[in-house]
């Protein structure tokens, strides 16, 4: 008898999906993390104001450039003093690139992994998002559409919390909301203007995973609602915000079905040849280096869009010489992340008595309307901004001077600034990719990661024009001095959107997925983190992949239960 009826391998926003619905199916089920246990009571920090912490919560630059010299850079506003636990030294985790491209791998290694980090935007993918693929013969054709998802989008949206409007979007389709953030004064004067001058853009509360109205279910988990801190990235003790550690790992443990293992660093995934099935995973121990083998009648793998790729890679065999269930030669190509590092900012009068209580986890979203309500673009695809409009104060940079006068101008609201930025699509690309090192590995005696990732002029050019729009929307909006630096193009990865190396179709010839992100070639190994998606969309990914992620066990339960597989 297998050790489990399913393992999943990760336990972050996706991993704990998985984990959640097959525990809840009456399964018995491993989660494998690579990284130590979180506790919340020993780990966060949230509650702690920076002038408590060392150097005013600053790594120093020594060891930034010892220890986080990709983590911090590509996050600095999350990465901080009192919470660089939460993420990877990079002397210890190195990876490389090829063909003088770079590439920012930013990671979490502990329960939860960047659930615990993430900037908590949350958005549907749109019908158009399904369709664009084959509709623009790039890439291949999503094996499955909006109107099926949809109802997936319902399930977990009402288990995470999620505080938004209801727009009547048809690209930005609606959800199960609880009451959004209300926008500052600024920001309605705002969406006010750029809507009368610009017929079919949109100015909207940003959709973020934050609860607003708590439900029973939610406080059984011992969640609350948001105490609009704005201390996320430092953990929320309040559980408010959507993350594995409070809510889908906790559903998961009380069914009694739930095993985690930590310190669990996945060599591979075993297959026997004559079932067509994997049979379990091998792990070495993070700290001991001794080697165990767990076996379960059923994995799904959730490692992350690049580890799950890499993990695929390493799992070898003579029916995979180049990686379990890539017959098609898939794995690892096709990633994507956002682009950004376009937008624009400027000061817009008539506030300058007003002020805001609290710090909202979210302010203004533009979704977008490039190819949608606007045409005839020089690119494919398009962008949406994310933004807000914030008093500066008076001290910031107005007022000169120290004593009375200078500390009393921090307590008036001043001007206000408005700031937008876009985030774009990438297009599939199969020859961007992630491969096994061929020489070098890390100190457990694994590849490393070999990064060959580039953008296309499509980006480029959405990009330059996304900058245009955004200066002449603050423009419209009656905003002086407009600041716009030239397009900046991030470093691909940066966005911390990763996804693609394992991407769904219908052909097996030219995916690894079928519709269920289950692979083509075995039929008893799934992929539900962001390695399945297709298309990167321009929406930010996280709530697709809780989504599929939960759909995917439904199909996966069922046959199991059916002993189909």
């Amino acid at each position: 008898m297998p050790d489990f009826d399913a393992i999943v391998v990760g336990s972050g926003m996706s991993g704990g999906w998985s984990a959640k619905e097959l525990c809840e199916h009456g399964l018995r089920v491993a989660v494998l993390e690579r990284g130590p246990e979180i506790k919340p009571e020993r780990d966060y920090v949230d509650q702690l104001p920076p002038w408590e912490q060392k150097n005013l919560d600053r790594i120093s630059q020594d060891e930034i450039a010892r220890h986080y010299y990709k983590q911090y850079p590509g996050v600095a506003y999350a990465v901080k003093e009192s919470n660089k636990h939460f993420w990877v030294k990079d002397d210890e985790h190195p990876y490389e690139t090829v063909n003088g491209t770079e590439y920012d791998w930013l990671r979490g290694y502990h329960t939860a992994g960047r659930s615990i980090m993430w900037s908590r935007q949350s958005y549907r993918m749109g019908p158009q998002d399904f369709t664009a693929n084959k509709e623009e013969n790039i890439g291949i054709d999503w094996p499955v559409r909006y109107d099926e998802i949809s109802p997936w989008y319902d399930y977990v949206e009402r288990f995470a919390g999620i505080a938004g409007n209801r727009d009547g979007l048809k690209q930005l389709p609606d959800g199960e909301f609880q009451p959004a953030f209300e926008l500052t004064c600024a920001e309605k004067e705002f969406k006010t203007r750029v809507e009368a001058a610009f017929p079919g853009r949109n100015v909207i509360q940003a959709r973020v995973a934050h609860i607003t109205a708590v439900t029973d279910e939610q406080r059984a988990l011992g969640r609350t609602n948001c105490q609009a801190q704005n201390r996320c990235h430092f953990g929320c003790s309040f559980k408010a915000y959507f993350s594995s550690l409070h809510a889908t790992l906790p559903a998961a443990q009380r069914t009694g079905n739930l095993t985690m293992v930590h310190n669990a660093i996945v060599q591979s995934v075993e297959f026997d040849a004559e079932s067509n099935r994997v049979t379990g995973v091998r792990v070495v121990d993070a700290e001991t280096n001794q080697h165990r083998f767990y076996s379960s009648r059923l994995v799904f793998l959730n490692a992350s869009t690049i580890a799950s790729a890499l993990i695929l890679l390493q799992s070898k065999s003579s029916t995979f010489p180049n990686g379990l269930a890539n017959a098609s030669d898939q794995v690892g190509r096709n990633l994507m992340d956002h682009v950004s590092g376009a937008g624009a900012n400027g000061l817009i009068q008539g506030f300058e008595n007003k002020t805001v209580f609290g710090r909202r986890p979210g302010g203004i979203y533009i979704p977008r309307y490039a190819n949608i309500t606007e045409h005839d673009k020089p690119y494919k695809r398009g962008f949406g901004y994310q933004g807000g409009a914030t008093p500066l104060g008076n001290a910031n940079g107005q007022i000169p001077g120290i004593g009375q006068v200078f500390k009393e101008a921090h307590g008036a609201p001043g001007p206000w600034r408005v700031s937008i930025g876009a985030f774009g699509e990438q297009l599939p690309n199969p020859n961007n990719r992630v491969t096994l090192h061929p020489t070098k590995v890390d100190k457990w005696g694994n590849p490393l990661a070999l990064f060959n990732v580039t953008y296309s002029e499509n980006e480029r050019i959405m990009l330059e024009e996304a900058r245009k729009d955004a200066v002449a929307m603050l423009e419209a909006a009656g905003c002086s001095e407009i600041n716009s630096s030239p397009v900046n193009l991030t470093v691909p990865g940066n966005r911390i959107h990763e996804m693609g190396s394992a991407r769904m179709g219908r052909d097996p010839d030219t995916s690894v997925l079928n519709g269920w992100c289950q692979t083509h070639d075995v039929p008893n190994l799934f992929i539900t983190d962001g390695s399945f998606m297709a298309s990167s969309a321009c929406q930010n990914p996280s709530l697709s992949y809780m989504a599929f992620s939960a759909r995917s066990v439904k199909y996966a339960a069922d046959l199991l239960e059916e002993k189909v597989i």
